[in-house]
C-alpha cells in the first residue's frame, strides 16, 4: 500500500516585495508547485513547505525577520509546525 502525503499550502499576496520571498521558498522546496492567481500565488507541495531565513535573506539582500512572513501570506492549509527566528514549517504535524 502506497502513502501519498497530503498537501500543505500557503496562499501569497502577489506583490512585487513577496517575490524574493516566493524565490526563497521554491529554493528550498524544489517539489513545489505554484499557481498564479489575480493577486494571489498557491504555494503547494506534498507534506511540508519549509522557509529558512537565510535563503530569504539571500534573496532580499537585507536581514529578515521571520515575523515578516505575516505580511506576506493570505492564507495557509497546514499547521506551523515550527516557527522561530531561522525557519517557518508548515506541515500537518503539530
Amino acid at each position: 500500500m502506497t502513502s501519498t502525503l497530503r498537501q500543505v499550502g500557503i496562499d501569497i499576496q502577489d506583490a512585487e516585495e513577496n517575490r524574493p520571498l516566493v524565490d526563497a521558498i521554491r529554493a528550498d522546496n524544489p517539489e513545489l508547485t505554484i499557481r498564479h492567481l489575480p493577486g494571489l500565488l498557491k504555494l503547494q507541495a506534498a507534506g511540508r513547505i519549509v522557509i529558512n531565513r537565510e535563503t530569504v535573506e539571500a534573496q532580499l539582500g537585507r536581514e529578515w525577520d521571520t515575523g515578516e512572513f505575516q505580511l506576506a501570506i493570505v492564507s495557509y492549509a497546514g499547521n506551523f509546525s515550527e516557527w522561530d527566528d531561522d525557519q517557518i514549517i508548515v506541515s500537518w504535524e503539530h
